[in-house]
């Protein structure tokens, strides 16, 4: 259990009212943590934290809403993690936004505007927000959950593949600046996920066979199979491990 062991570790999560970001939540906290549930929503966040509370005992979870567009939502989220708990340990930029779909030629520019600010200027902010005490401490563990669209390209997302591609890049300009402080920022890219924010892929069983037949395992992934990555990178068993991009998608990027 030590090198899953999370007892006495903070971690912030975006997103996490639901899908994979409430799995990577729950899962951290069943390995020790404090965890903050954060989305726009009050109320899911709430819920979220109440079922953590209720399973491993008052004072495990807390609930901040914010919005990611916003950086004073942003620091706010942090300043009241701060003050509950006294520190940020982990950080989990899984928010994120993706208001179209089709050929790069149709997208204007508020839609792409927007997803370059959700999930990647967003994600900037709050790691910066969140870093100088992670660099004083000597110690912390940024995870950002980009895409396996950041490798590929696609005629249907491709501005929403971009912005994961660049949060690749994000995390290995941060490691490289941070690794001497023993502060590792890393990424995660998931395939295809049963999550509302996927709806649209998994939705439609012929594209759904398109994604997945390809693939070794033949299927759809789910929100825990991707919390198991990030609890990994959050603990010592990753110690050794920063600037990388861990891509859990049932094998579709290594066939044809």
């Amino acid at each position: 259990m030590e090198l899953f062991d999370l007892t006495g570790q903070v971690a912030v999560i975006t997103g996490s009212s639901k899908g994979i970001g409430k799995a990577i939540a729950e899962r951290m906290a069943e390995h020790g943590a404090k965890v903050v549930i954060s989305s726009r929503k009050a109320g899911p966040c709430a819920e979220v934290a109440d079922a953590i509370n209720a399973k491993h005992g008052e004072g495990r979870a807390i609930a901040v809403p914010a919005n990611i567009a916003s950086k004073e939502e942003l620091q706010r989220l942090v300043d009241e993690t701060n003050a509950a708990f006294g520190r940020i340990d982990i950080l989990v930029c899984n928010a994120a936004t993706n208001p179209y779909a089709g050929p790069m030629a149709g997208i204007n520019d508020e839609q792409f505007g927007k997803i370059l600010q959700n999930n990647v200027v967003s994600n900037h902010w709050l790691i910066q927000m969140v870093a100088p005490q992670m660099l004083e401490r000597k110690a912390g563990s940024v995870i950002i959950v980009s895409s396996i669209g950041g490798l590929r390209g696609n005629a249907l997302i491709g501005a929403y593949n971009i912005s994961k591609a660049a949060d690749m890049q994000l995390a290995r300009n941060l490691a490289v600046e941070w690794g001497p402080s023993n502060v590792r920022v890393n990424t995660i890219a998931p395939g295809l996920v049963q999550t509302d924010f996927a709806r649209y892929l998994w939705e439609n069983p012929d594209l759904l066979k398109q994604v997945t037949d390809p693939a070794p395992l033949k299927r759809i992934g789910q929100p825990d199979e991707i919390a198991g990555a990030a609890v990994y990178l959050a603990a010592p068993a990753s110690a050794y491990m920063t600037g990388q991009t861990l891509v859990v998608d049932g094998g579709i990027t290594i066939a044809w």
